[in-house]
């Protein structure tokens, strides 16, 4: 509900970062066999397809790419603020906009978290006479904290703000961003640095007339620190460490900016600290959310907090489990317990989950990316779940008609030939970083989308350099 504003308190940046280094220091590996490095490796050509501009003497930090059929053109932004397009072919690319030009006050950086962390565009954005028609929407860490937050999750604690924006294009063919200030749908108080808002997106598989459309779907971390110190993401009164669902044209929420859907699940229980705009609860630092063409199916990749990674196949209502589970396993002060794994009814426990110490990976290992290919050009895809470990560039794949139960042992890994034999992302981009006179990269931020005609785009922020997967 719509809160009152209180005293701001600083946290110190260093009271955070110790929290989450002081749980690093506990490993129990629950899986006796690594990755398997060597079994089944699917080999698929890439290249490059075009590059973001530098910011400064840094590569772009992308974070999502997303077609706009009635453009027919890619979108891709750089969290420190722009949205860049990219003509089909790859020969064109224009800023289409740049944030920080509409006093947004991005807050960039913090903890290597923070920025414009994602955007999407409304299916009817190039629809003249559609109420979406030059709409789209961008989720965003700012510094600004003066005006009232809607939610306010604990009150006290006040790092930043994460902040929903509509904005209207006047004509969305053209090649920049003609519309004026934004409208603000919603804004959420942070508590500390990390662990902020994370993908938004609409449902891909639905058309007009379906109940899924034009809904906007909001993946929110569960406000940082480590392990959940306040309890949010189990918490159905916070707006914290949860996957929303809203209708951002609608305006029955308490701040009326936005409509919450009849069909959420926790919509009309009747109860007044259960959030209706909630679709699935129990998250910790989503990152990425996509659909199965072939059955529906929505899948969400969760960054782990000592030891597991995980992606998950998400339904309405669903409990992903933190923090009281950390992917299959009891979570408790920093550490989790092997026995009884998976044993609370009601938890929707990962499909696949890998270990944060795995030799193939670095440390402190990061779920991110996620895909899955059907009926593509590109043959050894087809039928697979795609998911990229964000640090080592590597990238995985199980299938995506039986899917495991759970552990790693099913994973295997995708590697990329751009001429010079196969290679993970990291050591692509070390390579470019070479030819670019740049240090290597240290980690490879690896993010992996779809594009026009079941194209696949891969996503890194080591060396400003879009790269497509070829048949």
């Amino acid at each position: 509900m719509l809160n009152n504003k209180l005293t701001t308190l600083s946290i110190a940046f260093a009271f955070s970062l110790t929290a989450g280094l002081a749980q690093a220091q506990v490993s129990n590996n629950p899986f006796a066999s690594p990755i398997e490095a060597q079994a089944n490796i699917v080999t698929v050509d890439v290249a490059e397809f075009a590059t973001l501009p530098d910011s400064g003497n840094e590569a772009a930090r992308m974070m999502q790419l997303v077609d706009e059929p009635g453009s027919n053109r890619i979108f891709v932004n750089d969290m420190r603020g722009e949205i860049y397009s990219i003509s089909y072919d790859g020969s064109s690319v224009t800023e289409y906009i740049d944030i920080n030009d509409f006093d947004v006050d991005v807050a960039y950086d913090l903890f290597r978290e923070a920025g414009m962390q994602n955007f999407a565009f409304h299916p009817q954005f190039g629809q003249s006479g559609a109420p979406g028609y030059g709409k789209f929407y961008t989720w965003t860490d700012s510094n600004n904290t003066s005006p009232m937050p809607d939610y306010m999750p604990t009150g006290a604690l006040d790092d930043h703000d994460l902040v929903l924006h509509e904005w209207t294009a006047r004509n969305p063919m053209n090649a920049t961003y003609d519309g004026g200030m934004p409208r603000e749908v919603l804004r959420v108080q942070q508590p500390y640095r990390n662990h902020n808002g994370g993908q938004i997106g609409f449902n891909t598989l639905t058309a007009p007339g379906a109940a899924d459309y034009g809904l906007l779907y909001i993946s929110i971390g569960d406000g940082g620190s480590g392990g959940d110190p306040m309890g949010m993401a189990q918490n159905l009164n916070s707006i914290l460490g949860k996957v929303l669902r809203i209708d951002p044209l609608g305006s029955n929420s308490l701040n009326g900016e936005y409509g919450i859907p009849a069909s959420n699940p926790f919509a009309n229980d009747g109860d007044d600290n259960t959030l209706g705009e909630i679709y699935a609860y129990g998250v910790r630092n989503a990152q990425h959310f996509v659909w199965d063409s072939a059955n529906g199916n929505m899948f969400l990749s969760d960054i782990g907090q000592n030891i597991v990674e995980k992606v998950t196949l998400v339904t309405a209502g669903a409990n992903l489990g933190w923090n009281t589970w950390e992917a299959s396993y009891r979570f408790s002060d920093g550490t989790i317990n092997l026995d009884n794994p998976r044993s609370e009814a009601g938890v929707t426990y990962p499909f696949v989950e890998w270990d944060h110490t795995d030799p193939l990976l670095q440390p402190r290992a990061a779920a991110s990316g996620l895909l899955v290919y059907r009926d593509g050009p590109i043959s050894q895809l087809n039928n697979l779940v795609l998911f990229a470990e964000l640090l080592s560039g590597e990238i995985f794949y199980v299938p995506a008609d039986n899917l495991p139960n759970g552990g790693q042992a099913a994973i295997r890994r995708v590697l990329l030939d751009d001429g010079s034999g196969p290679k993970n992302m990291l050591q692509l981009i070390q390579a470019k970083n070479e030819q670019q006179g740049r240090a290597l990269a240290v980690r490879a931020d690896t993010r992996i989308d779809a594009g026009p005609e079941q194209r696949v785009f891969i996503l890194n922020k080591g060396d400003g350099v879009i790269r497509e997967l070829l048949p």
